[in-house]
């Protein structure tokens, strides 16, 4: 690979772990205001909105919609993986690079059977957060399995060519 296309790919990924690391922490943190807020009106003031509760599982659902996409970009996702101790290390990449395809197959499949909920939403009419439409805040479902399923491609590929990852940046060589 070329220094100027492999330059260009590290600022590329270095953009995306920008952006997707202030996302969650900015989803983190609205979510901490959001709960202690409520706590805060409920006890002191025996006030609070109707819409805050609502509110932090659609935040909740967001933040582990991004979570997993940073996990698969950073191949931290929960593995199980026994055999790999015991396996050659041939073998452990060949069973890496199979499981990568599969888990990117079963996002995908996932990503399609949302996208269709969020289509069925669209037709529906529903709200959520009094008169939100609900298609807007569930429409990171699809999105983030298709972000991640192209993540797992991404290890798998890296995987199967035989990259390695540059430990301190997280980034493929």
């Amino acid at each position: 690979m070329s220094n100027r296309l492999s330059e260009a790919l590290r600022s590329l990924d270095r953009i995306g772990r920008a952006i997707e690391t202030t996302l969650l922490v900015l989803i983190l943190g609205g979510l901490i205001v959001v709960a202690v807020g409520q706590i805060v009106l409920r006890e002191f003031f025996s006030y609070g909105f109707i819409w805050a509760n609502e509110l932090q599982n659609l935040m909740v659902l967001w933040l582990a919609m991004f979570a997993a996409i940073a996990a698969a970009r950073d191949d931290r996702h929960i593995r199980i993986d026994a055999l790999s101790r015991v396996m050659p290390k041939g073998w452990v990449r060949v069973s890496r690079v199979i499981v990568d395809v599969f888990a990117a197959i079963v996002c995908a499949v996932i990503a399609w059977h949302v996208y269709e909920y969020v289509k069925l939403e669209i037709e529906l009419e529903d709200t959520v957060l009094v008169d939100v439409p609900a298609w807007i805040v569930h429409g990171i479902m699809p999105i983030a399995f298709v972000l991640t399923g192209y993540r797992f491609v991404v290890n798998a590929i890296r995987r199967a060519a035989g990259i390695e990852r540059d430990e301190e940046e997280g980034i493929a060589l």
